[in-house]
């Protein structure tokens, strides 16, 4: 049987921590956090509000 969207879309995993990274102006890093689910390097955002949170995230994906 052939491969369908299904296949690559699926949900595998899902990670809930308390806060999400966001910059002054209220938007969610979500490139950040992409970053830091597959281990890839990351810079710290210059806009970001509260930069302790990036830690929490891989803290919590860490335990998975």
């Amino acid at each position: 049987m052939g491969r369908g969207p299904r296949d690559y879309a699926s949900f595998k995993t899902a990670t809930v921590v308390p806060r999400l990274p966001k910059t002054r102006s209220g938007k969610i890093l979500r490139g950040t956090m992409r970053a830091i689910a597959d281990g890839q390097p990351y810079r710290m955002p210059a806009t970001i509000d509260d930069p302790a949170v990036l830690e929490e995230i891989r803290e919590a994906l860490s335990g998975r």
